[in-house]
């Protein structure tokens, strides 16, 4: 069994009956749709720039709608602006309809900033988790390094990383300001040590950002993968067509992880089990 708890509805247009077609190529047996927030035009969408998670994904309602078309292949997060006033009301909606989890979490906001809080409030009074894409500078999930205190803050709550500044902090010496980092990497990055110092937060393989982590060191690759083994997730953030081969990245991610895992039971919990458990189905 795959989960892919990583994809989008229209992603750069992409229609749903390609969506679901990718996914199947790709052996996906339950995807978990991720959808944006309203569209608005407040500092938090980077005045509208960000609507649609910054490439034309659709909302609550889309999602659900088509989550009850493929119930037996689809799971859906809710999702809403922060600091939009009727935020907790529009997530707590989804939530009540069976959503799993709150996100993709994709505004430029400080981590630990108010409209943030009451996102991570709500995921702790329904017991879901969060799902948060970091980008340094002005753009999403700010002030990374101060993460850690918002883990200590809701130990009860259950964060997922994603993104190019969660990646390249693998790197012990990552430069903030490089979004694609390559070449080798020294482990003990502020990622690393989240992952080794609070048992709630969790890796998301997705999108060019993961891939990236995976090959561009694979000999720490290898040690990455049996550390945090119990704290990985397979996702794709994958907008293509096709679910196959060199032009689908969540195509080259799978792959990538079928090699370099270092057995048959890491892989199973990265592709599987350990979003079994986190989202409970």
């Amino acid at each position: 069994m795959i989960i892919d708890m990583h994809q989008h509805t229209h992603f750069h247009g992409r229609s749903d009956e390609e969506l679901i077609a990718h996914q199947r190529k790709m052996g996906v047996s339950k995807t978990v749709l991720l959808p944006s927030g309203s569209k608005v035009n407040l500092a938090s969408t980077n005045d509208g720039y960000s609507n649609g998670l910054g490439c034309q994904c659709t909302g609550n309602e889309a999602v659900y709608a088509l989550m009850e078309r493929y119930p037996d292949e689809l799971a859906f997060f809710a999702c809403e602006v922060p600091d939009k006033p009727d935020a907790r009301q529009t997530i707590e909606k989804y939530l009540n309809m069976g959503a799993i989890g709150i996100g993709e979490l994709k505004f430029n906001l400080q981590v630990d900033s108010k409209p943030m809080r009451l996102m991570y409030d709500i995921a702790r009074d329904y017991d879901v988790p969060v799902l948060m894409h970091f980008q340094h500078g002005l753009f999403y999930s700010l002030e990374y390094d101060r993460m850690s205190s918002m883990l200590e803050a809701y130990p009860t709550v259950n964060f997922i990383g994603h993104a190019q500044t969660w990646w390249g902090n693998i790197d012990k010496h990552h430069d903030q300001e490089i979004r694609h980092p390559s070449g080798r990497v020294t482990a003990g990055g502020i990622t690393d040590r989240l992952l080794s110092d609070y048992p709630n937060i969790y890796a998301d393989h997705s999108a060019g950002s993961g891939l990236t982590a995976l090959t561009r060191d694979e000999e720490h690759t290898v040690g990455f993968l049996q550390r945090h083994q119990d704290q990985l997730l397979f996702g794709t953030d994958c907008a293509d067509a096709v679910g196959h081969g060199e032009a689908c990245q969540g195509s080259q991610t799978l792959a990538t992880l079928r090699r370099l895992a270092p057995g048959e039971d890491i892989l199973q919990k990265i592709l599987c089990l350990n979003a079994k458990k986190l989202f409970k189905i």
